[in-house]
């Protein structure tokens, strides 16, 4: 199934983006010895590439994954991401963490595994080190952007921290966090911040990953001299970017707190933020 996918998503044939090409590259996971992940990515380059080398931004999906289980296709939400990016000419490249590992969600309390979460930063530099190989990729010109899990693994990915995995190229110069995960000291430390610019994209009625805490992580780093900027929209719950999905309580993804998860697009704050990130991006990546 997962070759049959593969080679359906190389064709373009389970969505309506622009062209893709299915790839695969590792992860930086290798340790003590072990075998790094094999990782499956996804490609979305632009129709009409300038001249020379471009800025690329590498996908970090959320705790559903990147591949629908219901339509087997890539989340719309990604592909539509994916498509304003293209029309910036920046390259994409979407991250598969799950399949290659056997995982299936990790929304719920059940289905969340630690132990993948933290590999995700080593999938992101794995990306990164696949995407400064090509020959239509400015090797430094290359940012980040998660969404909710995938958020929270930009957070880890572009820390201060001293056992980053080594690269042979330059760092991430741009990275965005939509409703990150972990915006909580005792996860990612009490003096995190980052020396990467960092944007983050909240709702401010998001019951999942709450506002308040990015924003107090945010003016952290920033107190440490992190270059992070920080936008809540009012009246913005999770997934507030998702295109056309409609509010949802998401009953069986309850917490451990009991909080239970509202989903659903705002699409003010969608368009905004669509302004947003091509301006963060075009500041960092493509000037």
């Amino acid at each position: 199934m997962r070759r049959l996918l593969a080679f359906l998503l190389s064709l373009g044939l389970t969505t309506s983006a622009a062209a893709q090409e299915a790839v695969h590259f590792s992860s930086l996971d290798g340790a003590n010895g072990a075998p790094p992940t094999r990782l499956d990515g996804y490609m979305f380059r632009p129709t009409r590439a300038g001249p020379g080398p471009a800025p690329a931004v590498v996908f970090l999906h959320g705790c559903g994954g990147l591949i629908s289980a219901i339509s087997h296709n890539i989340m719309s939400r990604e592909v539509d991401w994916a498509k304003h990016l293209n029309a910036q000419g920046i390259t994409v490249l979407m991250v598969d963490s799950f399949t290659p590992r056997g995982s299936g969600e990790m929304c719920s309390t059940s289905g969340f595994k630690m132990w993948l979460y933290m590999k995700r930063p080593a999938d992101a530099y794995g990306a990164l080190a696949f995407l400064q190989t090509q020959p239509y990729v400015a090797r430094d010109k290359v940012g980040v952007i998660g969404w909710s899990n995938g958020g929270g693994a930009v957070l880890f990915t572009v820390a201060k921290r001293p056992n980053k995995p080594a690269i042979t190229g330059p760092d991430f110069r741009a990275a965005i966090a939509f409703y990150p995960g972990s915006c909580d000291s005792q996860r990612v430390g009490t003096d995190w911040t980052t020396a990467v610019p960092l944007l983050i994209l909240q709702g401010e009625k998001d019951v999942w990953t709450p506002a308040k805490p990015c924003e107090a992580l945010a003016q952290q780093a920033v107190a440490l001299g992190g270059p992070v900027e920080f936008h809540a929209y009012p009246g913005a719950y999770h997934d507030f970017d998702w295109p056309n999905l409609k509010r949802k309580e998401l009953t069986s993804y309850t917490t451990s707190k009991g909080v239970v998860p509202i989903t659903g697009e705002d699409p003010a704050a969608h368009a905004d933020a669509i302004r947003r990130v091509q301006a963060f991006l075009a500041r960092h990546l493509t000037l």
